[in-house]
């Protein structure tokens, strides 16, 4: 007896004696003729099994969905009219001479054929049922394809696989650790990696001068729809090389894997400077999909009577953006976009609905109309081209609020109106400053704080929110999938980049001595990037989280509902760690 796969019999093996085995995807009794589709991870094959044949019949009429099969029959062509041109074994079906029923299953919790009415907690919670379904075993397939694609491409350019260790040191990457506590040596505790960050950078000082690796990373923060607790990037370094290299390396790698698992040849990827992105779409994160831009407008309102706007056009700190879109909205929609930036500390959305500019301001629609000059409004709709039918949405304040909330606006709009063209958009953006400043003017890396600069030791003390990094990310359709930086490679100005960001001599020996005392043994110039796998796959395959790219996933309160994780451990194996809850209960 032939052993064949569900989804690889066709009119070549018709008459042939053939063994299926698979899952049973549904059951149908035809006048007392059943037919079942039997799958497995190639795909589906009709059986057939007639009254006549009254054991295994008997069998069949007590079979339901996901019971486990083993068949045996021959492979005929099937009847003209019953053709199914939806499979590709859909000229063919299996008529049964033997029938074993391998496991039975229990009633579903839902149906893997009808899943959309099933939440996500019990998908995850039977996630091996969920698994069983075409869209997942479509994304983990393609996942398992672009790790393969990687690491040929990697190795064919002479990249080494290097793995770096999964308990080390707390590093400052720019989430909380998880912490794992040493038996051995209680009271001390190990860190899950939130990247391998200075052990890759360690193999550039040893004589790898090419590393990479997929690796899994863990980072104790909040989960969102593109963020796990627990996720896999592809780490590159490279040493004696600089931003184009990478740059032009990255390039390569992600249109191999594009080309190889979508048969798609991107465009060339632009780069854009991270000032400009932020100025014309309030994101380091674009989507250039969308055909809608942010307009700094302050010097239309420099000597305003209107304080909302004057004030911010007048602070260094402060911008004053207009954003044009021609889709009709009604005032329920213009409420709702007005609660929708507050998420995001905007205080309000100043709006101006152009009905008829024939009419003047009897034309317009705005509750600000009358704190605008005429000098002003006709300088706007000049400046931004206006015509009849378009609204006009504005942010004014600190510079952060506003190019969060209206760059959030732009692609919530997009959404909404059907705006998003369809294609692929990537863009590099660089020029990254060198650190972030809080509202507050609180400085913290950009990237991380073994990043490079532009200029030298006396720029970073004169002005350091004004220095410029070394670093670039690449964006795709909106989503960031990669971001690396050259790094610094001499210990004076690593020094220097812990003093700025006020972590301590002391401190910094204390939590990454090992890595500043490999500065001053011959670390020669380096510079890499991370690629988030699971988003790179998660974008590829047009899925809205990375939850559906990733066999196991956490919820977005970092639960495993599969196995009840995290969970509560024996007293005695914590005593025998030497940790004692202060809350046993959690209360």
């Amino acid at each position: 007896m032939k052993y064949s796969s569900c989804g690889h019999v066709n009119l070549t093996n018709v008459e042939e004696p053939t063994r299926l085995r698979g899952w049973i995807d549904s059951v149908r009794d035809h006048g007392g003729v059943i037919f079942i589709d039997l799958r497995d991870e190639t795909g589906i094959t009709q059986i057939v099994v007639e009254p006549e044949n009254k054991e295994f019949f008997s069998i069949a009429e007590r079979c339901r969905s996901e019971f486990v099969l083993s068949v045996d029959g021959k492979i005929r062509r099937r009847p003209d009219g019953t053709i199914n041109k939806q499979i590709p074994t859909g000229e063919v079906e299996l008529l049964v001479s033997s029938f074993e029923i391998l496991s039975e299953s229990d009633p579903l919790p839902f149906q893997l054929d009808d899943y959309s009415s099933a939440g996500e907690e019990v998908r995850l919670k039977y996630r091996f049922l969920d698994l069983r379904r075409s869209e997942m075993q479509n994304n983990i397939r393609a996942r398992s394809k672009v790790s393969s694609s990687i690491r040929e491409f990697m190795d064919k350019e002479g990249f080494l696989d290097i793995e770096t260790p999964m308990m080390t040191k707390a590093t400052p990457e720019g989430a909380r650790d998880f912490l794992v506590p040493s038996r051995i040596s209680r009271g001390s505790f190990y860190a899950l990696p939130q990247s391998p960050q200075l052990f890759k950078q360690l193999l550039m000082a040893s004589g790898f001068e090419k590393y990479y690796q997929i690796v899994r990373c863990f980072r104790d923060e909040d989960t969102r729809a593109d963020r796990q607790p627990e996720f896999t990037q592809l780490d590159i370094e490279k040493a004696f090389t600089d931003e184009d290299e990478i740059i032009n390396l990255s390039e390569k790698l992600i249109k191999s894997v594009f080309k190889k698992l979508l048969e798609i040849k991107l465009p060339k990827f632009p780069k854009m400077t991270y000032s400009e992105a932020i100025e014309r779409f309030g994101s380091d994160k674009p989507d250039l999909r969308i055909n809608l831009e942010l307009k700094e407008v302050k010097e239309i309102f420099l000597n305003s009577d209107f304080k909302v706007f004057s004030g911010p056009a007048n602070d260094l700190n402060s911008r004053v953006v207009a954003l044009k879109i021609s889709s009709e909205l009604t005032r329920s929609k213009i409420d709702s976009y007005t609660e929708f930036v507050g998420k995001f500390g905007a205080k309000g959305l100043a709006y101006i609905k152009v009905n008829d500019l024939s009419k003047g301001n009897d034309g317009l629609q705005s509750p600000i109309l009358k704190f605008l000059s005429k000098k002003e409004i006709d300088s706007l709709f000049k400046f931004l081209e206006v015509k009849d039918g378009d609204t006009i949405f504005f942010g004014a304040g600190h510079k952060k609020i506003v190019s969060d909330s209206m760059g959030a606006l732009r692609n919530k709009i997009a959404e909404d109106f059907d705006l998003i063209e369809e294609s692929w958009k990537p863009v590099w953006i660089t020029n990254w400053p060198l650190f972030e400043e809080s509202i507050g003017g609180d400085l913290s890396p950009a990237h991380h704080p073994f990043t490079s600069f532009k200029g030298t030791i006396e720029d970073l003390e004169a002005d350091p929110g004004a220095v410029e990094a070394n670093a670039y990310d690449l964006v795709i359709n909106g989503t960031e999938v990669g971001g690396g930086s050259i790094r610094i490679h001499k210990s004076s100005e690593q020094a220097k980049v812990l003093e700025v960001l006020g972590i301590s001599e002391n401190e910094a020996q204390n939590k990454f001595g090992f890595f500043l005392d490999a500065l001053n043994y011959g670390f020669p110039p380096h510079g890499g990037i991370a690629f988030g796998l699971d988003r790179l796959v998660m974008l590829m395959m047009g899925a809205d989280s990375i939850r559906s790219v990733i066999p196991f996933p956490k919820t977005q309160s970092a639960l495993c509902l599969l196995t009840d994780a995290p969970a509560k451990v024996d007293f005695e194996q914590l005593e025998e760690l030497g940790i004692s809850l202060t809350d046993p209960d959690g209360d």
